[in-house]
């Protein structure tokens, strides 16, 4: 019998010498240009944010210019990525928050192997470099509107009884009719559709601001020369600052808000949150972006923002695709991370959408900033809604309809980290029904209490606990339920980011490996009561030593 067998993949070995190549070849290619940039005059000591190695003896000439500035393909990864704050466009793009010393971004050829090896154990993994979520987001939009296939049409209950171990795995057992199958539908009918009316000719069918380059905003003041993208709130171009105070100089991030009333004052909201951030850290050391001014145009609500470059999902496309950054970088962006959530636990805000492309770099990617506060809200807004902050990002509570609180953003952020060091999605679950399996796969079962206390309890999980899991049958196509009984993990977080007993670490390394571990495990506790806050992350061992 012929056998369609997958090819086996190519040798560690000639993986690394491939991506060694090209990165001399990319090292040969910029090191004439970056080398004429770097500043020779003597790096500040890192501020409260430095948990990063102390700074070269000699300038390190592997950066390269940013990828923010040309939409011309991903250029490979670098070596690593200096901090060198003395230069000018270091002083604009970090604006008053500390910039740390320096520290390594991609990881070296040893971390690479290692995390190879993990990789190849994990089984299939998916790639958070090529990751879109807004795709997501429009998916669960529709879902909210219109209701879900699993939630809101028929769904195909199976209930099996229950069947010796050795029987499920025998391929060559007789069938029998003696198993009781009992098939239930659900119908529910779907939310009615929401229309969305636009107020701007210029706007496209959806509400979006068609940009056009070299247009001039706010009389003048600002001059549009490229677009940077757009969200479900908003679109946002990159300005010049043609005329204006003093605060603002070079260049802004101006946001767009769409054009429709909903949305309006929903970037009303989002300008009163960042208003109040900026109040609470006038010093700007909490790695919140700073938000200059609002105006309006053609019925737009536009709010500035100070000018950064890339954000971390392009970070970690161009620095560490499939394989991560360096453990100290991702020290580095924890701490400024938990920072930021600091502040956020002060003023009893819940950002509610902290993902890498929510969180942007200065142009030497050594200070972060966390952006995007259009979800955000009071922390006393709960409303129960199970489409609250992308998916793959999606604390569990948030899926169940249970009470929540702040500790949202903490698992948004476990999830994130373990993503900069991987180069992997941790959940990449298809719906929020298989979002559910895989968090149970990693941590085990839920309580029982959280399940009581959940609105969407029932429809996860039955009398006994058991998981209702929503599958495809491969004959019919049809959604089947399938009780799944799981009392411990299947695949723990230990397994999927430390290598191999066979893998021998150095002790600093093996120690900063398993404390990072640990707060991963801390930050993605189901119970979101036993989380870990931001004032205890900023004193855990990984980030303090």
């Amino acid at each position: 019998m012929d056998l369609d067998l997958p090819p086996s993949p190519p040798p560690i070995e000639d993986t690394l010498a491939a991506r060694r190549a090209k990165r001399q070849a990319i090292l040969a290619k910029y090191a004439g240009s970056a080398s004429s940039n770097v500043s020779q005059g003597p790096t500040p000591s890192p501020g409260p944010s430095s948990a990063v190695e102390p700074p070269p003896a000699t300038p390190d000439v592997s950066n390269f210019p940013s990828q923010a500035q040309s939409a011309v393909g991903t250029p490979g990864r670098a070596e690593s990525v200096r901090a060198d704050s003395s230069r000018p466009e270091a002083r604009q793009s970090a604006s008053a928050s500390p910039t740390p010393g320096t520290f390594d971004l991609a990881k070296g050829d040893d971390e690479e192997q290692v995390q190879t090896k993990v990789q190849n154990g994990a089984g299939e993994q998916v790639s958070a470099a090529d990751y879109d979520p807004s795709l997501d987001r429009r998916e669960d939009e529709h879902k909210r509107v219109w209701g879900t296939k699993d939630q809101h049409t028929d769904v195909e209950m199976i209930e099996e009884e229950e069947e010796e171990e050795e029987d499920v795995d025998d391929m060559f057992a007789v069938a029998t009719s003696d198993k009781k199958v009992k098939k239930i539908k659900r119908v529910v009918k779907p939310a009615m559709a929401i229309v969305t009316a636009t107020l701007d000719s210029a706007a496209d069918s959806e509400g979006y601001y068609q940009i056009i380059l070299g247009e001039q905003l706010d009389g003048g003041r600002y001059q549009v020369f490229s677009s940077l993208g757009k969200g479900m709130f908003a679109n946002v171009v990159r300005a010049r600052v043609l005329q204006g105070e003093s605060s603002e100089v070079g260049e802004v991030a101006i946001k767009i808000v769409r054009c429709q009333e909903s949305m309006y004052k929903a970037g009303l909201k989002e300008a009163q949150i960042l208003k109040k951030i900026k109040l609470a850290d006038p010093e700007d050391k909490k790695h919140l972006v700073r938000l200059e001014r609002t105006f309006e145009h053609r019925g737009h609500l536009c709010l500035v923002f100070e000018n950064m470059s890339m954000n971390l999902r392009e970070v970690v496309k161009r620095f560490g695709k499939d394989v991560g950054l360096n453990i100290r970088a991702v020290r580095a962006y924890a701490h400024q991370l938990f920072l930021a959530l600091s502040l956020l636990r002060k003023c009893n805000i819940m950002h509610a959408d902290i993902k890498p492309d929510n969180i942007l770099v200065n142009e030497q990617k050594t200070v972060l900033k966390l952006c995007d506060l259009g979800s955000a809200s009071d922390a006393s807004e709960n409303d129960i809604t199970p489409y609250l902050v992308s998916r793959f990002y999606r604390a569990p509570e948030i899926i169940m309809g249970h009470p929540y609180d702040p500790a949202i953003d903490i698992w948004s952020v476990g999830c994130t980290l373990y993503e900069l060091y991987t180069g992997k999605i941790l959940f990449p679950g298809r719906t929020n029904n298989h979002m559910l399996l895989l968090m149970q796969e990693l941590k085990g079962r839920f309580n029982s209490k959280m399940i009581k206390r959940a609105k969407f309890g029932e429809q996860y999980f039955d009398d006994l606990g058991a998981f209702l899991s929503v599958e495809q049958d491969r004959v019919t196509g049809s959604d089947v339920v399938r009780k799944v009984h799981l009392t411990q993990p299947t695949r723990e977080l230990r397994q999927r980011v430390l290598p191999p007993s066979s893998v021998k670490l150095k002790d600093e390394e093996s120690k900063l490996l398993l404390a990072f571990v640990d707060l991963l495990d801390k930050c993605l506790a189901l119970d979101p009561s036993k989380r870990i806050t931001p004032k205890e992350a900023l004193v855990h061992p990984f980030i303090r030593g």
